[in-house]
């Protein structure tokens, strides 16, 4: 383990369409594996709900009736809930409201990138914790514990599961951090917390200095809507509410999220079906001679020698990588897995591509 800061270009995922216009190539040609969106799509009731929004009506700013649907399903009061345009938005208005310059923050990285903009944005200085190759990206809560307790950090971000490398800490451990350290603002984004079967949320050990994310854009598959929501004490939410736009949620998303969340079997299903495509990707990763890293949710490292040079070779066979270089991971590429049959073609690429390509 050390405490290297990552490095490399601000970059995120999703397909480049100049990129993909420069090569010749098409958007809707691409098989996207650099997303870590539920490859099976919304459920089809949100489509229907789209088609009933007032195109010259502004949408309701407070995400009423969302929150109070979110509400119900988590189990808390509204109140205790904000809506906003995804989660990279609660991360900024999270940095708004909370930090000040001077003010130091912990990141648990490699991470996503957002968490260390937002921070500088506002002035803070980010300090790093960097998980290590050699261990799997692997947590170790007793090496956290006393780097959390070094330094009286203003805030705390982590990616409960974490992007990229799809490991994870308990939630009991997050919470008895932040009983230990009151004044410290833990966010743990839980975006990916649907994806791993029986996994705890940090909302099950409250704690009025824990804020919790979530993205509906990943597991309910409205990346191109962008919708998720925030969890925190009240008077955190009121803070964050203070600081956002004015409408940051569209009807569109505020329709598509109510709608999502009236059919929970479709999503069970859907991610119950992305679980065992995984577990086929990776044999068949691992017959080809490739090593994926071991990963808790359905995206997972690939150990490519030059992501950057991977992801170029692949891309005019019809299928995106994600170039890991942006999480200080450039030998590395990550993979979302897909339906069965966009994994089976991203296997006759790989089949089709000489070792020394890649």
């Amino acid at each position: 383990m050390d405490v290297r800061a990552p490095r490399g270009p601000e970059e995120h995922g999703g397909i480049d369409s100049a990129e993909l216009e420069a090569l010749g190539l098409r958007p809707e040609s691409i098989i996207d594996f650099s997303s870590n969106v539920n490859p099976f799509g919304p459920f089809p009731g949100v489509r229907e709900a789209l088609e009933t929004v007032r195109l010259d009506r502004y949408p309701d700013r407070e995400s009423h009736a969302l929150r109070r649907a979110l509400a119900a399903r988590i189990g808390v009061p509204p109140d205790q809930i904000l809506a906003g345009n995804g989660a990279a938005e609660l991360i900024g208005l999270a940095a708004s409201a909370f930090l000040r310059p001077g003010d130091e923050v912990l990141i648990l990285a490699p991470t996503f990138s957002e968490y260390e903009r937002a921070s500088r944005r506002m002035g803070a200085r980010p300090r790093f914790w960097t998980a290590s190759a050699e261990d799997g990206f692997r947590l170790d809560p007793s090496l956290l514990a006393k780097k959390n307790a070094a330094t009286e950090y203003r805030a705390v971000f982590l990616c409960n599961p974490n992007n990229p490398t799809g490991q994870l800490l308990a939630a009991e451990v997050i919470a008895a951090w932040a009983e230990a350290h009151p004044e410290t603002l833990y966010v743990v984004d839980e975006s990916y917390l649907a994806f791993v079967p029986g996994i705890e949320s940090v909302l099950r050990h409250p704690h009025r200095n824990v804020l919790a994310l979530r993205s509906m854009t990943k597991d309910y598959a409205l990346a191109g809507l962008r919708l998720g929501y925030a969890v925190g004490a009240e008077e955190t939410v009121r803070a964050m509410a203070a600081v956002r736009p004015p409408w940051n949620v569209n009807a569109f998303a505020q329709a598509a999220g109510l709608a999502a969340l009236e059919e929970e079997q479709f999503l069970r299903r859907t991610l119950e079906r992305l679980q065992v495509e995984k577990n086929n990707l990776l044999a068949g990763l691992e017959g080809l001679g490739f090593a994926p890293v071991p990963s808790r949710t359905h995206f997972f490292l690939l150990p490519v020698g030059d992501s950057a040079a991977f992801r170029a070779r692949l891309l005019p066979r019809g299928i995106a990588v994600r170039n890991c270089a942006s999480f200080g991971l450039p030998e590395n590429a990550r993979l979302a897995t897909r339906t069965g049959e966009e994994n089976a073609r991203l296997l006759a690429a790989l089949a089709g591509m000489p070792r020394d390509e890649g």
